[in-house]
């Protein structure tokens, strides 16, 4: 069963100053800023910022990590556009972040009218890390939510249907460590706009062509659901070997439904825990 889109030319609804795949990415400056959409700026370091996304894509995408009731403040004493982490359970804000922040530290995010450039910047960005889709929904990731809807957008602009779409996996790459946006777009492994997670563990895409890579359909419409996609997938995303670490990582993936949450979840559990080399990690952290 296909969604609404089916009938409507969707690049009229919602139409664009700029390239429909430049401005997706663009889409969410003003939650950078800390501000409200409707008291949004339209340009940002010259280039048109703040647009609403064609074909209903942002909308989906919201729909795979919040509720699509009225929000309700989920955390007490948390009314903040800084993410709060599943790992640690603090502020994932780091004071290196909200200096790049200050001086414009994001510029890169939005500058470049080259739309897989920007899917690059935002792939490999800590700073949009930092920051969730929603105060009320503090641990959910600016970042992640970003990757889905241009995800979905690219899809919707190609005659896909939400119905027709798979999470796929592939290897991770060492190179996804610390990376820049150029070594993004060198990688074999990462494909403009699809990719929604690169990490040196595992590399996860949102297609509607999964060819023989281990994939799952995304359901048949947007929902959070991501510890269902995640228990569906045709193969085991990644060794767990017995390994704690791993096996940490794979059980609370079965559990967690936010999209965004769940994909800055495999981005901070990997980084903080070392979890690419898990048995050189575990046995110089003393975990068993």
């Amino acid at each position: 069963m296909g969604t609404s889109r089916d009938v409507v030319d969707a690049d009229a609804v919602g139409e664009t100053a700029v390239e429909p795949m430049v401005a997706v990415y663009r889409h969410d400056v003003h939650k950078l800023r800390g501000r409200r959409h409707d008291a949004a700026a339209d340009e940002y370091h010259g280039v048109r910022v703040n647009e609403t996304v064609p074909r209903g894509a942002d909308g989906d995408a919201a729909l795979l990590s919040r509720p699509s009731s009225d929000p309700e403040q989920t955390v007490s004493n948390h009314a903040s556009p800084y993410r709060l982490s599943l790992v640690t359970g603090g502020s994932a804000l780091e004071s290196e972040q909200m200096e790049a922040v200050v001086d414009g530290g994001f510029k890169q995010l939005v500058a470049s009218g080259d739309a897989a450039r920007l899917h690059a910047a935002w792939l490999t960005s800590d700073v949009a890390s930092a920051f969730n889709e929603s105060p009320y929904y503090p641990y959910t990731s600016l970042k992640y939510h970003v990757l889905l809807t241009a995800a979905l957008l690219s899809e919707y602009r190609a005659g896909r249907n939400f119905d027709e779409l798979f999470l796929t996996v592939r290897p991770g790459e060492s190179a996804a460590a610390d990376a820049s946006a150029e070594t993004a777009l060198e990688s074999d492994v990462v494909s403009p706009y699809q990719t929604v997670l690169w990490s040196p563990l595992v590399t996860l895409a949102v297609t509607s062509d999964p060819g023989d890579r281990p994939a799952a359909r995304l359901g048949a419409g947007p929902a959070r659901s991501f510890a269902d996609v995640w228990s569906r997938l045709s193969d085991q995303p990644f060794e767990t070997g017995g390994t704690r670490s791993r096996m940490m990582l794979d059980a609370q993936l079965r559990r967690l439904r936010s999209w965004s949450t769940a994909l800055q979840y495999i981005e901070e559990f990997v980084a903080w825990r070392g979890v690419r080399d898990p048995d050189a990690a575990d046995v110089n952290r003393g975990w068993p």
